[in-house]
């Protein structure tokens, strides 16, 4: 695909002479009704299950009802909004943390007394008071919701491979194929500036192949840094071929312009058609920016969005682009400034890992971002305060994972785990059973490779991950996780003590006390992906409830004991823990959910829950009395009690 044939509407229709004919696809096709009110439904199914466990909302248990074969119950929702009184009913397990697993297929929504569809949009204004959304910011909210259920839709039209399939499948197969993103976030698929034509150009689902566009950019107008070892010069070599540096050497020579001037940098096609080419125009007229034109290696975009595997040559870095779309409570721009210690803070991290007998023994690396570049000449640099604009021109190139893979290993995005097909079927449980392994057998070799280093990391070097299904990619053999490969380290990587650290990479450093480190763990593997893969195994009939956390606790445990001397306050195995809601950060911001410089005073907490590996725990029963298990308790807001009263 090139940067001019973009399809942007459906092909004119053909002269009566000319005979039949077959009309391809067009880009919107998938925004029907079959396919929207799949869409809603599953989206409404996750919006109640989420804001239920952010409490801020608190389903009624209809005592009247009888328990289902596997313990579901059935939950009533009553509210009022102006439209009239809407009851939402449903049935659902009430797993630990507070998880409700809701049965998709029974929600069913009454307004006035009589029948409605599922509608999540109606369901976000239905609960607006509640939610506390700004009246200023609802719209965006509602539009990034509209833009989830039209990728949901995109992606049922599209159909996809099996989760069976996929246990054969390459990375990038399995990427396409993933259906969920982020599993806590509702509107988790947003995407606002992407066009239709653009969705299905760029979105990882379409699985298109894509050509990156390079610039040329002025050398004393940007800049450059590498990994060690690593050279711009060798960069250059690396990632492009001899005939296309020549290709773009011979294109500023063209315009009276000195090669030795300049320095590339690979930008996404949307990104130059709607940003660089109109927002930094001056900057392009006045050469400091020259389009060089398209790569000759085809990508394909990851889960991230943003973030590109070539296909043609996969000894080659990941690109990572800046690209100006809103997504999840962010625009997905990089800073220049930022990325100025990228390469710096990779190596460390890479070295601390690579050095630590403990995580070389769980079979954990690091995919290094070895090199980023930052173009900072424009006006935007200059204004008094920072702004978006800022972080429209950068990139970096991240390690790909196949050279750290063995003969018979195969690498996936860990959020597979959380993956099911569109007949239901998760990836996890085929993957368990193909295994041959006792699944609490394949869940500890999955723990080892995932939870235990990253409890050694926090309580041995103070080093918190961000280590959402996006951010780790599992090494398989077998059908069994052996290997575990972290990415994203620039931006998501903190320190959280006052160990001493090198001066480039005095950025990560983010000081909390023991409480708050522990949530390194407790809110971004516990309840950020363990909780949603208990739902799944236990929802599934492949391990109980009890088993599952016993194996997590078991893992805790023996990490302990093999360590005896790791002098940490960090305690894992506390009877309760901080309740950290993100739905609650992107209601309350839906353009800017945190701020990056300082996270940790960002967030937004709900009491505290339960933990499931706490001394004596003992997970796997339900409680559906009052202030019980998933339930509003003295800690919960008033939104969630009042939300009660009225049920």
């Amino acid at each position: 695909m090139t940067l001019t044939d973009l399809p942007v509407a459906p092909p004119a229709a053909p002269h009566p002479a000319d005979g039949p004919t077959h009309r391809p696809p067009h880009p919107a096709d998938h925004l029907t009704p079959e396919h929207l009110e799949a869409a809603q439904r599953h989206l409404v199914t996750k919006a109640l299950a989420e804001l239920a466990h952010e409490r801020l909302l608190a389903p009624a248990l209809d005592r009247a009802a009888t328990a289902g074969p596997q313990g579901e119950r059935a939950y009533v929702l009553a509210l009022d909004p102006p439209g009239g009184r809407t009851v939402y009913r449903f049935r659902a397990r009430r797993l630990a943390l507070e998880h409700w697993a809701v049965d998709g297929a029974t929600v069913t929504r009454e307004v006035a007394g009589r029948p409605a569809p599922l509608d999540v949009l109606d369901l976000v204004l239905e609960l607006q008071p509640l939610l506390g959304i700004d009246d200023d910011l609802l719209a965006v909210y509602l539009e990034e919701l509209s833009a989830t259920l039209a990728s949901n839709a995109y992606r049922r039209a599209h159909g996809g491979p099996t989760s069976a399939d996929l246990l054969h499948a390459d990375l990038a197969t399995v990427e396409q194929a993933m259906t969920e993103g982020h599993p806590s976030f509702v509107a988790n698929n947003g995407r606002i500036g992407f066009g239709v034509a653009e969705h299905d150009a760029y979105a990882p689902e379409a699985g298109r192949p894509v050509r990156l566009v390079w610039l040329a950019a002025r050398r004393a107008l940007s800049h450059v840094a590498t990994g060690a070892g690593l050279t711009e010069d060798a960069l250059y070599r690396h990632e492009l071929d001899a005939p296309t540096r020549a290709r773009f050497e011979g294109r500023l020579r063209d315009l009276g312009l000195d090669p030795a001037d300049y320095r590339y940098l690979p930008v996404h096609p949307w990104q130059w058609e709607h940003r660089v080419a109109v927002t930094f125009a001056p900057d392009v007229a006045r050469r400091d920016l020259v389009l060089l034109g398209e790569s000759d290696d085809t990508y394909r975009a990851q889960q991230s969005i943003r973030t590109f595997l070539n296909v043609d040559r996969p000894d080659r870095h990941y690109v990572k682009t800046a690209l100006a779309i809103q997504n999840m409570g962010f625009l997905r721009g990089l800073s220049p400034a930022y990325m100025r210690a990228t390469p710096a803070i990779n190596d460390w991290v890479a070295d601390l890992v690579d050095t630590d007998p403990e995580l070389v023994g769980c079979g954990v690396r690091v995919l290094r971002e070895r090199a980023s570049v930052g173009y900072t000449g424009d006006v935007y640099h200059r204004t008094p305060r920072p702004n978006a604009h800022r972080k429209m021109l950068a990139a970096l190139w991240r390690e790909q994972p196949f050279a750290y893979l063995a003969p018979g290993q195969r690498a996936t995005t860990m959020a597979a785990l959380l993956h099911r097909d569109a007949a239901g079927d998760a990836f996890a449980t085929v993957a368990v059973r193909a295994s041959g392994l006792d699944p609490a057998d394949w869940l500890r070799a999955y723990l080892r490779v995932y939870l235990r280093p990253l409890v050694h990391c926090l309580r041995a070097h103070d080093l918190a991950f961000m280590p959402h299904g996006e951010n780790v990619l599992l090494v398989w053999q077998d059908h069994v996780p052996v290997g575990a490969l972290l990415k994203d380290i620039g931006e998501e990587v903190a320190v959280l003590s006052d160990r001493p650290l090198p001066a480039a990479v005095q950025r990560i450093r983010a000081v909390v006390d023991d409480d708050e480190k522990a949530l390194a763990i407790f809110t971004d593997v516990l309840d950020g992906v363990l909780r949603h893969l208990a739902a799944v195994l236990v929802t599934d009939g492949v391990l109980t409830e009890g088993t599952f956390w016993g194996v997590v606790a078991e893992t805790i445990d023996a990490h302990a004991a093999d360590h005896p001397d790791l002098a940490s306050g960090v305690d894992l195995r506390a009877s309760r823990f901080a309740h950290s809601c993100l739905n609650r950060l992107q209601l309350r911001n839906t353009l800017q959910m945190v701020d990056l410089a300082d996270q940790s005073s960002s967030l937004i907490y709900a009491g505290t829950l339960a933990n499931p590996v706490a001394r004596g725990a003992v997970a796997g029963q339900d409680d559906d009395r009052t202030g019980g298990a998933g339930g509003p308790t003295a800690e919960a807001p008033a939104a969630a009690r009042a939300t009660r009263e009225t049920a």
